[in-house]
């Protein structure tokens, strides 16, 4: 059965109370940052869901658990996209529907998990709305999302919510030193929103190095002495994740501002607060957020160059 890692153990007894007491919804959703290990609590919440012989927990003996460990239970079905990165189409959703108002073939519960549930485009979330209003009894849908805000509202409204609370970064910090990664900077749990799958990523692929030399090319690019287009490069190659910590590289330096102080801060903040202004830095970090979004959600755009005019404003900012 499903180890699952001590941040997810809270939120899986409180499915485990609600499956005991038949309170868990048959419309669920769970909201989960990636690098959480949300998959784990999913895997586990499936086993148990599955099993003929108890509500709250997998027996790992019965015919509904041994079909589950061969992957191979044929009233267990996840849908998620044909491709990385491509969209959860409204013919795999229409096909869920159709399953959905079948009988059991094993006179028990079906569950279908949808994820990432913000990859369904707007057809197949409205495709799913009608199922999700009125599920048979004895049908479950658990969607999972990283990203609920890009969710429609009307999908979110029919679901019972429950949200995976990221652990303090002391609490990363201390599992990660029992993960055999030698030294841990305190400012690499933060960093990775506290994530501690992205956290301990960061670590065995010595993502500090790169980071690093990031916050230098920034600062420098701030000060007039960098190249702006180098820099743009660089930050497009991996986009998503770069701009990730410069997001929290402006807004720590942003609380420096304010005379905040905190070990967890990456370490170019104090710098960065000297080099620009409040207002600078908190005008670019809303720009940020906007053009991560725009990248996130229109695949086909030139980050280079995006990231490339945001890099300019700093100065524009600066000047104004």
């Amino acid at each position: 059965m499903t180890e699952l890692y001590p941040w997810l153990t809270p939120l899986w007894q409180q499915w485990q109370a609600n499956l005991q007491a038949d309170r868990f919804s048959n419309a669920a959703l769970l909201i989960a940052e990636e690098g959480m290990g949300a998959g784990q609590l999913t895997e586990k919440f499936s086993q148990a869901v599955m099993c003929q012989n108890y509500p709250a927990e997998a027996c790992g003996f019965c015919h509904g658990c041994q079909l589950m460990q061969s992957h191979s239970h044929p009233d267990f079905h996840i849908i998620k996209p044909e491709k990385e990165g491509k969209s959860i189409t409204v013919e795999q959703i229409r096909q869920c529907n159709r399953i959905a108002q079948e009988s059991s073939q094993l006179s028990g519960t079906r569950l279908f998990v949808i994820e990432p549930a913000e990859a369904m485009n707007e057809s197949a979330a409205n495709a799913l709305l009608k199922t999700l209003e009125e599920p048979s009894s004895s049908c479950m849908f658990l969607l999972v999302a990283h990203r609920s805000n890009t969710l429609l509202p009307t999908i979110t409204s029919r679901c019972q919510q429950w949200h995976l609370v990221p652990p303090s970064s002391s609490e990363v910090a201390q599992w990660l030193s029992s993960q055999n990664v030698g030294q841990v900077p305190a400012y690499v749990a933060h960093l990775n929103g506290n994530a501690p799958l992205l956290a301990l990523e960061f670590l065995q692929q010595d993502k500090a190095k790169q980071y690093t030399e990031l916050e230098q090319s920034l600062l420098a690019v701030c000060q007039n002495q960098g190249d702006a287009i180098k820099l743009a490069k660089d930050l497009s190659s991996g986009h998503l994740e770069s701009l990730t910590w410069v997001w929290y590289l402006l807004t720590d330096a942003q609380k420096v501002h304010y005379g905040l102080s905190d070990s967890v801060f990456v370490p170019g903040a104090e710098l960065l607060s000297k080099a620009l202004d409040y207002q600078t830095l908190y005008s670019q970090a809303q720009a940020l957020t906007k053009l991560q979004d725009q990248l996130r959600l229109h695949t086909g755009l030139n980050a280079e160059l995006l990231i490339l005019d945001w890099l300019f404003k700093f100065h524009e900012e600066s000047c104004s």
